[in-house]
């Protein structure tokens, strides 16, 4: 780690630790009026589980480069947010840590935009195992064909093999790349999420029940899909073009997936 990046990550220590409120510890005197707001050095390096001396050089910017169980450990002894943890990883040289699994619950903020869209605009939100969280009207009246049922109905790779309507959805070519699409994307989901017992379930599943998911999964392809134009057909009003782009929130590993109306197909 470059100098200039040690003084950094030690410039973030002591300011972490001076916003840091101290703890009242029951049963013991108070201890003096502290000099100085936040923690002091000691404190932060007994609850990381270092040594002070170790710490101290840390915030100097004299020490090596830490590991990332340091890292960690200073994080959760400085009471960082998700946000400011993966900062501090960063300064540090090494790539935050990723979720171990998605969240569970949506951003209020989110799920007031899919109401408000719901005349507009059809908006899906999945997470990282490629679960459906949550969808709008107008997207459900458009995926109406890809209901299923079964204990991975909410999940779009399982969707995509188990849906009988997916060519009559999509065409028979926009069918055979959303398999594609599907297998790569679970194949990302697993490496992301490596000893997930639903993923391997699900993959074992599909393995055993899906030929066409057999064959693409052979391929070994992996997703980078963030953007497409894909031609739909409602229920309703027949085909329809749609300008789709994927939004990410790596906090929560979800997915906003908006599906803008293009030209009259």
């Amino acid at each position: 780690m470059p100098n200039d990046d040690r003084t950094a990550f030690g410039e973030y220590l002591r300011r972490r630790r001076a916003a840091i409120t101290p703890p009242e510890r029951p049963g013991r005197a108070r201890t003096p009026a502290r000099r100085v707001p936040g923690l002091r050095r000691q404190e932060v390096a007994e609850i990381a589980g270092i040594s002070v001396e170790y710490y101290t050089r840390l915030e100097q910017g004299r020490a090596p480069r830490p590991s990332r169980e340091v890292i960690a450990a200073l994080a959760r002894a400085l009471e960082l947010s998700g946000a400011e943890r993966d900062h501090v990883f960063r300064l540090a040289g090494e790539p935050p840590p990723g979720p171990r699994s998605p969240g569970a619950a949506i951003r209020p903020g989110l799920l007031r935009m899919l109401r408000d869209l719901d005349d507009s605009m059809p908006v899906t939100v999945h997470d990282g195992r490629l679960d459906l969280l949550a969808l709008n009207a107008a997207s459900a009246d458009l995926l109406r064909p890809l209901a299923t049922a079964g204990p991975y109905r909410r999940n779009i790779a399982y969707q995509v093999f188990t849906a009988t309507a997916l060519p009559d959805l999509l065409g028979d070519e926009g069918a055979d790349q959303l398999t594609r699409v599907a297998a790569a994307e679970l194949r990302t989901a697993l490496g992301r999420y490596p000893d997930d017992h639903y993923l391997r379930s699900l993959h074992t599943e599909l393995t055993a029940t899906s030929a066409t998911f057999r064959d693409r999964w052979e391929r070994g392809e992996v997703a980078a899909w963030r953007s497409a134009v894909k031609r739909i057909r409602h229920p309703d009003r027949g085909w329809l073009n749609f300008g789709i782009e994927m939004l990410h929130d790596p906090e929560r590993d979800h997915w906003v997936m908006l599906y803008t109306p293009r030209d009259p197909a």
